[in-house]
């Protein structure tokens, strides 16, 4: 479980960084967009991703939901 907690904090703390977004935008954004269970759900294949490619399917996975 903390695996996965560590994970979400760093996908937050990128996807902010990426899109120069607060933490709070960020996190707003993703739950809005079920981005949070979307990362518990595929965390084992998500985690081996680097920071860009995880940064890009988090952006597929939102406009895919808007």
């Amino acid at each position: 479980m903390r695996g996965e907690l560590d994970f979400k904090a760093f996908c937050v703390e990128a996807y902010k960084a990426e899109h120069a977004l607060t933490g709070k935008q960020t996190a707003d954004l993703f739950e809005k967009y079920g981005v949070f269970a979307y990362l518990d759900e595929y965390y084992d294949v998500l985690h081996t991703l680097g920071r860009l490619a995880v940064i890009d399917d988090i952006d597929k996975f939102i406009s895919a939901r808007k």
